[in-house]
């Protein structure tokens, strides 16, 4: 019987690729998308509050349906990555025993950081632990606080506000990442096949992913990834304009907020236009340089020693109930793990093809342990840092009495509330914002570069017009969404596209076991 590595044919798929106003692309992926999204931007601006009214339902149907299986999906593959980095396949080489790493370690890890959850840190990183302290604290703590939080005991809801935070935003969501990132390095760079997931489907469906099978998941796998940056790009958008409303009483209306993403597309546009070498990677690294001097200069201003004493405490915390609020089968607090665990599930999925494609594009050279252990712990242990710091540093301000207003605040402008307290405030500030629109350009040019590969046959030579096209396409429907519901309609798009994905991924799982099989076979 024939194995599907011996007889590898990839000619369907190229011959596939056609040129269309002077572009390359696969007309069966690039349509397909390109009327989808062209349509959901129309739809939402002319029916604005219908829009919001569908999102809204949406979201709310596929929470109450499917939230079991999205947290257990995640679970799965973060065992997944653990079981296979810790296994003599984690010895292999992506692209072969003698390839080299195209990155040092330093533009490697802050490439990764800044794709994939820079913007959502700083935008959740004063609130999210502030809303997990508080409902904790509370009386009827019991369904909308983390394991039912802990009334009347400050310490523990601390201690549980923490954890739970660094549960949505750790292992798990940078395991999602992995899984796609590793299935297409390897059947990319060791079995010669296109950059795109279809690719990873070969060992389950042959050459039926060169048809219309592997046209339907990339088509899925792009529209999740416009609905994953629209997200994050909206965010960004949001709390960038908080600051300047904050700083400089600048109203926050809609139309404020669009031409603030409307200059950054400008900006976004030359770093495309830079490539990852020239563009990405240098903004990767001014991110990295500028978020590293804000998380230094508030703990450094802020209550130092414990907040050096929680980065312990809290990663034991974060570790000891890794069990319990990874469970998704018996939850004393399903408000809390609707509202806040399953929206980060769906969101990290949706953002699955864009960060993985981007870590495989990025990661040749290296071994498969060395891919999913620094792909995991690396950024893990700065989202940490920069969670405990920021959510810390703010819980002691509202526990001590200091800085109230945090409270009350909204959640986009409570990271410029806290900097208030803290010395030079009007300068942080303006870092602050910086940061947030170093982070919003650069996922917004990184995403424009993979979907432009997922629609482009996998190639990575596209014209600069081709990539254009997806720039405008992901701030439109940022723009609609922001405009028709704001931050529930962001949400809701993301949950939706990632429920589908969610299965699509386990699937992935087989199909790369099979590829590193073959591999070390080989080798």
């Amino acid at each position: 019987m024939t194995h599907w590595s011996d007889s590898i044919d990839t000619s369907g798929y190229g011959q596939a690729t056609k040129s269309f106003m002077g572009m390359q692309i696969q007309p069966s992926v690039f349509f397909p998308t390109a009327i989808i999204a062209l349509l959901v931007i129309v739809a939402t601006l002319v029916w604005p509050e219908a829009s919001a009214d569908v999102f809204s339902a949406l979201r709310a149907a596929v929470v109450k349906r499917f939230d079991t299986f999205m947290m257990l999906a995640g679970d799965l593959l973060l065992l997944f990555c653990l079981v296979l980095a810790l296994s003599p396949l984690g010895k292999l080489r992506l692209g072969g025993s003698k390839a080299m790493a195209d990155f040092s370690l330093l533009a490697w890890f802050s490439m990764l950081f800044g794709a994939g959850m820079g913007v959502g840190l700083v935008f959740y990183g004063v609130g999210e632990p502030l809303a997990h302290f508080g409902s904790s604290l509370g009386a009827q703590a019991a369904t909308n606080a983390p394991l039912g939080g802990a009334p009347g005991n400050a310490e523990l809801a601390r201690s549980l506000a923490m954890a739970a935070t660094l549960f949505d935003w750790s292992l798990h969501p940078w395991a999602m990442y992995a899984v796609v990132g590793l299935g297409l390095a390897v059947f990319t760079y060791d079995f010669k096949m296109p950059l795109s997931l279809r690719s990873v489907f070969y060992p389950l469906f042959g050459k039926a992913v060169w048809g219309w099978t592997g046209d339907a998941i990339d088509v899925l796998a792009v529209f999740a990834t416009l609905f994953g940056l629209a997200t994050s790009l909206g965010l960004g958008a949001q709390q960038a304009m908080a600051g300047i409303t904050y700083l400089y009483g600048v109203p926050s209306a809609p139309y404020y907020v669009v031409g603030l993403i409307d200059i950054m597309a400008m900006v976004t546009y030359f770093s495309v236009a830079g490539g990852i070498e020239r563009g990405i990677r240098l903004l990767s690294e001014l991110n990295m340089f500028v978020a590293v001097a804000l998380l230094l200069f508030v703990l450094l201003t802020g209550p130092t020693l414990l907040l050096l004493e929680n980065m312990f405490h809290n990663t034991a915390n974060y570790l000891r109930w890794l069990p319990a609020l990874a469970n998704p089968f018996e939850r004393p607090d399903r408000s809390f793990f609707d509202d806040w665990s399953v929206y980060y599930w769906a969101w990290w999925i949706s953002w699955a093809p864009f960060v993985g494609l981007f870590m495989a594009r990025i990661s040749r050279g290296r071994t498969v342990r060395e891919f999913l252990l620094g792909g995991l712990l690396a950024p893990s242990l700065l989202g940490i840092l920069w969670l405990t710091v920021f959510g810390d540093a703010a819980i002691d301000q509202v526990s001590s009495g200091l800085n109230p207003a945090l409270t009350t605040a909204s959640i986009d402008t409570q990271l410029f509330v806290l900097l208030g307290k803290l010395p030079w405030a009007g300068l942080t500030s303006v870092v602050a914002i910086a940061l947030v629109l170093i982070f919003f350009i650069t996922g917004w040019d990184s995403g424009t570069l993979v979907i432009d590969t997922l629609t482009a046959g996998g190639r990575t030579d596209t014209s600069l017009r081709q990539k254009i096209v997806w720039l405008l396409s992901v701030g439109g429907i940022g723009v609609a969404l922001l405009l028709s519901g704001g931050l529930n309609s962001l949400q809701a798009g993301s949950i939706a596209t990632g429920l589908p994905l969610a299965a699509l991924m386990l699937l992935m799982c087989w199909g790369t076991l099979q590829g590193l099989l073959v591999l070390h076979r080989r080798r």
